[in-house]
């Protein structure tokens, strides 16, 4: 399967890095199937860079695959957003856009339900993430080629 990563540099040699935010599925190096979202990632560096790679599922790791947004999806999000850390090589699903990262907030902070969060957290377009979140699961890419983008 084709991936993408949008960043501000071509990143031949993915690695992973301790971010000083919280993500989604917590620390790795995150790639999507759906260019036009790493296009998104990438707008916002000054020299936006689309990374191109193949990626050979390995299966000997340990893989979790929401296969859509669902009570288990949310629970494990919050729990990264809190930084608590998970065992997993690899995590694919849906991605916590800025459309919703408010009402996770919102829920964390206990100012709505469960029940209110998934009223409010439909999403305009579809959302797609990988997380790579060991040095195993990154054996898993092949850099393919990169593409800077233009911001006209």
């Amino acid at each position: 399967m084709r991936v993408f990563h949008g960043s501000a540099i071509e990143v031949k040699n993915p690695e992973i890095k301790a971010g000083k935010f919280t993500k989604d599925f917590g620390e790795g190096f995150y790639c999507t199937k759906l260019k036009r979202q790493a296009k998104r990632w990438a707008m916002r560096k000054e020299t936006p860079t689309i990374s191109m790679y193949e990626y050979t599922p390995d299966k000997s790791l340990s893989i979790l695959d929401f296969k859509g947004l669902t009570d288990e999806w949310l629970d494990f999000v919050v729990n990264c957003r809190n930084g608590v850390p998970h065992e997993y090589d690899i995590v694919i699903g849906a991605m916590a856009n800025d459309q919703i990262y408010n009402y996770i907030e919102d829920y964390i902070a206990g100012v709505i339900t469960r029940e209110q969060f998934w009223v409010l957290a439909k999403f305009k377009y579809p959302t797609h993430q990988i997380c790579f979140a060991t040095e195993a699961a990154l054996k898993c890419l092949l850099f393919v080629e990169s593409e800077k983008l233009s911001r006209k």
